[in-house]
């Protein structure tokens, strides 16, 4: 049955439901690879719930594979730190506004914001006021950053989907309707990872392994590299045989490594670049070295002993101590949940090749601390292990009963 865009539905949105309703129409905007595996898993869980829903938004290839109609990629919006927002905030603005007209143009039942707060909750709130229910997916880090921000966060979203335990408490003190649903990567990954298959996978065999992971996005990798392979070398020479696995979370990523690692004089057996396989390389590894984020959180969970590092711009991390903008003493996830330092932590100026170096020696000299973490390890699993996908897609599911699909007030969509 032919459509005019806009304007009539399709047969199947007619006999969706009763009059006034059709078929969900679901908006998301993830910003990077993280936040396209939670959209993807999302969408698989409301696709069980509402076989005949639409997806449409900000995506990458998982969230396109789950059935997003994918307006842009979200490598679009994969820009972090104060001053790298600032240089591409034209293009940014220029994106925004032509998504804007689109979900008005699409009249979505509801918008998932999915992490990337400093574009989602600008999105949420403008929709919110236009009479669409908004979602915020993966809540900003308010127990690091001004716990205040909870308010604005409730401005912008009608619901806050939490992925870690300690946040809803806070969400609440400020009237914020917030969930706690879990985090679907420990979903993902067993109790007990196999090191031995990984290591059979890559074609491994039994001597030492380093795990090198200095980031996905192009300007942590651009001040981590170097630094961090640097220090693989130091930690190379001192441990007889070792083999380093360095994953390149996508092509560009892979370009950067690829002549950093050949002009650095490594003992045999030299370093291997990898194509992604960073779980893989991870669950494979006796120790990991790798940039602050979730990929700390994803090490935990393959129950291996880390040492984190971290640099932003220098002049972003003169902003925010200037503005005492940060609240935490801890910054890798494994740590800030367990409330102890269970992985070293190197940022800024401590992040050098000397320090990243001596501190991945030490658990590759003390085997028995890296067997004290593993109880530790798994209790923070349990914590987390709480089927988030379906829980969020539950509560995604009930605000879109109390709303109603197809039935919002046309005037507020103006």
């Amino acid at each position: 049955m032919p459509t005019t865009a806009g304007s009539s539905r399709t047969l199947a949105e007619l006999m969706a439901g009763p009059q006034g309703a059709r078929a969900p129409r679901i908006a998301l905007v993830a910003g990077e690879a993280s936040g396209d595996a939670l959209g993807a898993g999302l969408i698989a869980q409301l696709r069980q719930r509402h076989p005949e829903a639409r997806f449409a938004g900000i995506g990458g290839p998982g969230m396109r594979a789950a059935g997003l109609d994918a307006w842009f990629d979200a490598s679009e919006l994969a820009v972090m730190g104060l001053t790298e927002v600032l240089r591409h905030l034209p293009r940014l603005l220029r994106l925004r506004k032509s998504l804007r007209q689109q979900l008005l143009d699409w009249q979505p039942d509801v918008f998932i914001g999915i992490d990337a707060p400093d574009f989602n909750l600008g999105m949420e709130r403008w929709l919110k006021q236009r009479g669409v229910p908004t979602v915020h997916y993966v809540s900003p880090s308010v127990w690091a950053w001004r716990e205040k921000r909870a308010d604005g966060i409730g401005r912008s979203a009608d619901l806050v989907l939490c992925l870690f335990p300690m946040e809803p408490d806070i969400y609440a003190r400020h009237g914020v309707d917030a969930r706690y649903v879990g985090h679907p990567m420990a979903d993902a990954l067993s109790l007990q990872p196999d090191r031995e298959a990984a290591r059979a996978a890559l074609g491994l065999g039994t001597r030492p392994v380093l795990a090198v992971l200095p980031g996905s996005r192009m300007g942590e990798v651009g001040r981590l590299a170097q630094d961090f392979i640097d220090a693989a070398l130091r930690v190379a020479e001192q441990v007889p045989g070792l083999q380093v696995l360095i994953p390149a979370a996508n092509r560009a990523v892979h370009a950067v490594l690829e002549p950093l690692l050949a002009a650095t004089p490594f003992p045999s057996p030299r370093p291997r670049l990898l194509d992604g396989q960073a779980r893989e390389a991870m669950v494979a590894s006796d120790v990991v070295l790798l940039a602050s984020g979730t990929a700390t959180l994803e090490a935990m969970l393959a129950k291996r002993a880390m040492v984190v590092g971290y640099k932003v711009a220098p002049a972003s991390a003169w902003l925010a101590r200037r503005l005492r903008l940060l609240k935490v003493k801890r910054f890798a996830l494994p740590n800030i949940l367990a409330g102890e330092d269970l992985a070293p932590e190197l940022m800024q100026e401590d992040c050098t090749p000397d320090r990243l170096a001596a501190a991945v020696l030490e658990w590759f000299a003390h085997p028995e601390a890296v067997a004290a973490l593993q109880g530790r390890y798994l209790e923070l699993h349990a914590l987390l292990r709480q089927d988030a996908s379906a829980r969020a897609a539950d509560a995604v599911d009930e605000l879109l009963r109390d709303r109603g699909p197809g039935t919002r007030d046309p005037e507020q969509q103006a």
